[in-house]
């Protein structure tokens, strides 16, 4: 949840690692990799972009899948579980092989990497052919936005983009895409909802054409 193209602070991190911690975070991450597991259904080699810490990816390599996560912050990846293969580097230049990976995901990371479309197009690269792409993007006209946005330091301040069809085309031009509202949340309230009121995430999911 940063820019990648700025490296976060190790203050930052460890707020982030704390978060990570409490309950409502954990309910969070919960509810992304079932979502994550039904969209990712026989995929096995999954890069996540902008992972940090790589507390979702541990959760996602828990269930069966191969994880890599790469990160512009070398000291983020030195706090990632073991059994994550870490990369440092830049979304939009990313050190990987083409035809590498079943999928790519950013986990609410893609807008608040300055170059988007550039690592977009890196994503297309890096994924083999019919491959899936998976963008959670924070939903600013929801409830969770706005509670968020209107906290001193929160790290949605420090977003890039807020046009979510903007994103939406980037990355249409490689893949075809589906999209929805996903995840309502309430103060600590989680539940089902597709509502954009309520929906904190919208998510782009995406095939790679051939």
């Amino acid at each position: 949840m940063k820019d990648q193209s700025e490296p976060e602070s190790t203050e930052s991190i460890e707020r982030y690692v704390r978060a990570c911690q409490t309950d409502f975070w954990r309910a969070v991450f919960e509810a992304e990799v079932r979502y994550l597991e039904r969209r990712l259904c026989g995929c096995r080699d999954i890069l996540s972009v902008g992972c940090g810490p790589a507390a979702i990816e541990k959760l996602l390599s828990e269930r069966g899948f191969q994880v890599t996560g790469v990160d512009v912050s070398q000291q983020a990846l030195d706090r990632a579980p073991d059994e994550i293969r870490t990369v440092a580097g830049d979304a939009a230049s990313l050190p990987l092989s083409d035809n590498s990976f079943d999928a790519v995901v950013y986990i609410a990371s893609l807008q608040f990497i300055k170059d988007y479309e550039a690592a977009v197009h890196e994503a297309w690269r890096v994924m083999r052919p019919e491959g899936r792409l998976v963008a959670m993007l924070l939903n600013p006209q929801s409830s969770f936005f706005q509670q968020q946005s209107s906290r001193p330091g929160s790290y949605v301040r420090s977003i890039k983009h807020l046009s979510l069809s903007q994103t939406e085309k980037a990355i249409a031009l490689g893949g075809d895409v589906e999209c929805e509202y996903f995840l309502g949340i309430d103060g600590d309230e989680l539940f089902d909802s597709a509502d954009p009121q309520w929906a904190a995430l919208y998510v782009v999911n995406a095939t790679r054409r051939a």
